[in-house]
């Protein structure tokens, strides 16, 4: 299984940017944590975070055919992007939505996802162990 992991604008922060909500784990730490969850299922993972929404919306058009499932932190886009909500409608295989924190207990306005209707499974709230989550959601699946 080959799985793309996309991360949204400001994700680079992590560790730095407001740890009471998004912990003290690293973007880099979140990449180590994947990659030793995808070798434990002989699965592979690329992982990358971009600040730019056409980037996004670019990787996931290139995807098509060439990754099995999608695993994706919007971070803010996930409030506010149309294209990358319609760019997702194109991949065909599983799209995992992944938020470190759980957006509908915080303010109104990141209540709203884009992501969602795209998605197969949705996992938030759970730090970056959320991350490991939803890889493990995919290999179940594709057991079953």
């Amino acid at each position: 299984m080959n799985i793309l992991i996309i991360n949204g604008p400001n994700l680079n922060m992590l560790g730095k940017r407001n740890p009471t909500i998004y912990g003290s784990d690293t973007l880099s730490d979140i990449e180590a944590m994947c990659n030793n969850c995808a070798e434990k299922h002989y699965a592979s993972v690329d992982f990358r975070q971009s600040n730019h929404e056409g980037e996004i919306v670019d990787w996931i058009q290139d995807s098509i055919n060439r990754f099995d499932a999608i695993l994706i932190n919007a971070g803010a886009y996930t409030h506010t992007s149309i294209a990358i909500h319609d760019a997702l409608e194109l991949f065909t295989g599983p799209i995992v939505e992944v938020h470190i924190s759980e957006p509908n207990k915080r303010e109104a306005f990141r209540h709203v996802s884009f992501i969602e209707p795209c998605a197969a499974h949705r996992v938030a709230g759970h730090g970056a162990k959320g991350y490991e989550m939803a890889l493990e959601w995919l290999f179940n699946q594709k057991q079953n």
